[in-house]
């Protein structure tokens, strides 16, 4: 929760922490018939399938290439990798600037590096370290591009739309899963691998286009954006003092191991499992991608009937049993029918991980969670594929297939232990009910540092009831940007306790106010029920000043003298 629990109201007053009446939730129209929504998706399906061609293109010249098979598993580790290095700097990009921008930049990066990257290879140059420089180059375009889009999903539909709409993208990216791959394999058959290069270069068009056209509304910014490297820091502490966004993500990294051995070592699955060659590799990935697509669209039926854990432990098991049926099947038409369940597994989990890290994210820091929840999945995969790829060189590829099925059981083990929360009921808007307050001494945005104290009464009888309140009042207040939180009890008047912490500036005084949640509301009810008296606790607001002379007429220019200003732009 945000700083001070109550503000300086009338004794008989209502409390402003009471819970508002219940109201029905709103019926949210399905995400296709909004209309932003619905552009996007459909050029975001049409960059998917480039997407899809490109990642065809690119693993089938790996291996024609290089023998290796670590060579042909960090073609996936390539594009992986760089979302997982830059998840931090892109959430906090898109948290803090125009996404729509940074959206832009991101399909800019990525049509210049396909383009380049199909100019060498119509002209022979490329080598094996500079196809892998080029998939860098383009999943770094994607690793920006990620959280400003999923978290415009949110700005585009309304929340109760939301698991939906990312159910949609999933749709979106399997069905070109599903279709794209046999494009891609009969592209670099009769064309080669530079033609699917420059396909995937001319399929970021649309959506740059649609980009360009779209003006979304945008509230007024009554605060200065953060720099970047506060932005970075806050999105880091809201996520390590959020128990249930850490274990979501930790669970998302376990999973994205063990999951990544199917897209690393699908070309190998064809070449040496299946004889093979690229129309098998593009069947391979276009049944994962019909399983994949299945998924998709049965994850509202789903929903409605299991848990979110219930979902991911189901998908876990079918991965582990279509691991297990891949290294030993026989036949292709057996291996694309463990694949596409596979592919249901793996749009199943991986979209109740985002939707659990969008649910249980305010919009304030949405991109950061969401590039962390990337970071996380993504980084996994990275490593997994790299292992993956060790794997099939020492032992083979069915040994590699049988391990990631053994750590897919551990992954199922873990969900016994630490149970994805339920977050899809908590209320995270802002709670919109604390005000700026006046002060004498004046004070700018970066005057500081603020320290805040709190006098509570408490009688003895609930010091444990008041101990346990506040350990989450702590939690709540550090997670928000509050330092060096104290809690006091004052050695001659056992009912009075003081909680005592630190901001570094005023402005981020205002912040650590205007991020309280509807959520965190009942903290602060539960702290003034156990309070003693008709008042609310005494609040101190105070500045630490260096003890020192009075100021001469240069320093006065750069101190907190001046009168406070009281319009928006006070701290720009």
């Amino acid at each position: 929760m945000a700083a001070d629990p109550i503000p300086t109201i009338a004794p008989n007053a209502a409390s402003p922490a009471d819970p508002s009446p219940p109201t029905l939730p709103p019926i949210a129209p399905p995400p296709l018939r909004i209309p932003i929504f619905r552009a996007v998706w459909v050029a975001n399906l049409i960059s998917n399938f480039g997407t899809i061609i490109q990642s065809v293109g690119a693993s089938w010249m790996m291996i024609a290439l290089s023998a290796s098979a670590v060579h042909v598993a960090l073609v996936q580790a390539s594009t992986t990798l760089p979302i997982m290095l830059l998840a931090l700097v892109a959430g906090a990009m898109a948290d803090s600037m125009d996404r729509r921008l940074v959206m832009l930049a991101a399909q800019a990066l990525m049509l210049v590096a396909s383009t380049a990257l199909a100019l060498f290879a119509v002209y022979g140059h490329l080598t094996p370290w500079l196809l892998l420089a080029f998939t860098f180059l383009i999943g770094c375009g994607t690793a920006f591009n990620g959280p400003a889009w999923q978290a415009s999903v949110g700005d585009m539909v309304p929340r109760p739309a939301l698991p939906g709409a990312i159910a949609l993208n999933s749709v979106g990216f399997n069905i070109a899963r599903s279709v794209g791959p046999g494009i891609g394999g009969a592209i670099v058959a009769a064309a080669g691998a530079g033609a699917a290069f420059l396909a995937n270069a001319v399929s970021y068009l649309p959506l740059i286009v649609v980009l360009l056209r779209w003006k979304p509304e945008r509230e007024a910014r009554r605060l200065p954006r953060e720099s970047l490297g506060t932005a970075i820091g806050a999105g880091l502490r809201y996520v390590a003092l959020s128990p249930d966004l850490r274990l979501t993500l930790g669970r998302a990294m376990l999973f994205g191991v063990a999951a990544s051995s199917s897209s690393a070592l699908m070309p190998l699955v064809a070449r040496d499992l299946m004889a093979g060659g690229p129309l098998t590799f593009g069947l391979l990935l276009g049944s994962f991608g019909i399983g994949s697509v299945i998924g998709a669209l049965r994850s509202g039926w789903l929903r409605a009937r299991l848990t979110t854990e219930g979902i991911v432990r189901g998908s876990t098991l079918t991965l582990a049993l279509g691991s297990v049926a891949v290294a030993i099947s026989p036949a292709l038409p057996l291996t694309m029918l463990a694949l596409a369940f596979y592919g249901a597994g793996w749009v199943l989990a991986l979209s109740s991980f985002n939707a659990s890290v969008q649910l249980g994210s305010p919009r304030w820091v949405v991109a950061r969670a969401i590039s962390l929840y990337q970071m996380f999945a993504f980084g996994g995969m990275a490593i997994g594929s790299y292992g993956f790829g060790m794997l099939a060189e020492a032992h083979g590829v069915a040994g590699a297939m049988l391990a990631a099925a053994g750590l897919h059981g551990v992954g199922l083990a873990a969900s016994w232990l630490w149970p994805l929360p339920q977050t899809g009921g908590r209320n995270l808007d802002p709670l919109g009910r604390w005000t700026e307050p006046e002060t004498l001494v004046a004070v700018e945005g970066r005057s500081g540092p603020v320290v805040i104290s709190i006098e509570y009464r408490i009688a003895p009888a609930n010091a444990v009831a008041f101990l346990n309140v506040m350990d989450e009042r702590r939690r709540i207040r550090m997670r928000d940007g509050a330092r060096n939180w104290r809690l006091l009890r004052d050695l001659a008047d056992d009912r009075l306790w003081v909680e005592r912490y630190q901001v570094p500036t005023w402005l981020d005084y205002v912040r650590h106010n205007e991020r309280r949640t509807q959520a965190d509301a009942a903290t602060g009810s539960s702290i003034r029920a156990l309070h003693e008296g008709e008042w609310p606790p005494t609040i101190h607001r105070m500045i630490e000043r260096r003890t020192a002379s009075v100021p001469s007429s240069d320093e006065r220019a750069t101190t907190d003298l001046s009168p406070p200003l009281t319009d928006p732009t006070r701290y720009s």
